[in-house]
């Protein structure tokens, strides 16, 4: 056991040091290696110039080992993206690199604490997916706070059409007009096309880095003008008045579920409040699940149970309108 914690600490030791290291040599990224990205991913899809076409690696971390051993992963990429739709300037490595930190820390604190394996495991493995979960709430966050502000977005565009404003035009009033993270965003999909990308794929990418079904309403109801023609004005307006009438819905749905999402929450806050209530009323009755062999293995089928059925029950009250 000894020997365990001894490699796990030097582990730790180690991982905190790469941490430090990709910390230090890991800068914000700047606007034009921004452009570059957006630039690369329409060339990606066959659309954009040949003239634009870049031969630049992706950068997945600020280490060169590791930046090759993400480059040749497919899922680096799709961490990248998530990321970005949290609205963090990191790495990808950099965050993996916090997982596993937060990890065998977590794991090797148990270990000195309640020298447990299994209980240790499984902390560790919350440790591990912590840092994941953060951008994750961060990304959502990010996500509705885009969503609440873009039917203001679609008004100021369709009000500038109807002045004799160019599109272009518009979507510049719209990043000095409009809080983050709507201003940020189009102000992205602005500078894209000004550094020479095609609208369309300046649009496109609008789509993929913030995934709501509005967005992509709108970005093809542009498209389609651009190859239909068509009242453009017109067209963001009803856009805007379906995007307003799926949020009085929904918020009507909200109050018809409330109590669903109440009970939901009950429940799953019920388990691990009474193991702390009964280890403070009467500890002999609960001590049995940790000083006992099989204890540990109960807790962590219990602890799996619970995270398994509070996803479904998450599942069933969260109607998606």
């Amino acid at each position: 056991m000894e020997l365990t914690l001894a490699i796990m600490t030097f582990t730790l030791v180690a991982l905190i040091l790469l941490l430090a290291i990709g910390l230090a040599g890991g800068g914000r990224k700047n606007v034009i290696g921004r452009r570059l990205e957006a630039i690369e991913r329409g060339v990606g899809r066959g659309s954009g110039s040949p003239q634009l076409k870049l031969l630049r690696d992706e950068v997945l971390s600020s280490m060169p080992v590791f930046n090759r051993l993400l480059a040749r992963a497919m899922w680096a990429g799709r961490l990248r993206v998530f990321i970005a739709q949290a609205g963090l300037n990191i790495l990808p490595g950099r965050l993996i690199l916090w997982c596993a930190v937060a990890g065998l820390a977590l794991y090797v604190a148990v270990q000195y604490i309640y020298p447990n394996t299994i209980v240790a495991l499984i902390l560790g493995a919350i440790g591990l997916a912590a840092p994941l979960v953060v951008v994750a709430f961060k990304r959502a966050q990010r996500l509705r706070a885009f969503e609440k502000n873009f039917p203001e977005a679609i008004d100021l565009l369709g009000r500038a059409v109807r002045a004799g404003h160019a599109f272009t035009t518009g979507l510049e009033m719209v990043t000095t007009e409009l809080p983050e993270p709507v201003s940020g965003e189009f102000k992205l999909v602005f500078d894209e096309q000004s550094f020479g990308l095609p609208l369309r794929d300046a649009l496109t990418n609008l789509a993929e880095r913030v995934p709501i079904i509005d967005v992509r309403f709108f970005v093809t109801a542009l498209l389609i003008h651009k190859e239909t023609g068509g009242n453009l004005a017109q067209i963001l307006d009803d856009l805007s008045h379906v995007i307003r009438e799926r949020f009085t819905l929904l918020r009507e749905v909200r109050v018809r579920t409330a109590q669903g999402r109440l009970t939901a929450v009950i429940l799953i806050a019920l388990p691990p409040a009474m193991i702390l209530l009964m280890r403070v009323l009467n500890p002999d009755y609960v001590n049995t699940l940790f000083t006992d062999p099989l204890g540990p293995y109960m807790l962590g089928g219990a602890a799996l149970l619970q995270i398994i059925g509070s996803a479904m029950l998450w599942k069933v009250v969260n109607i998606q309108v």
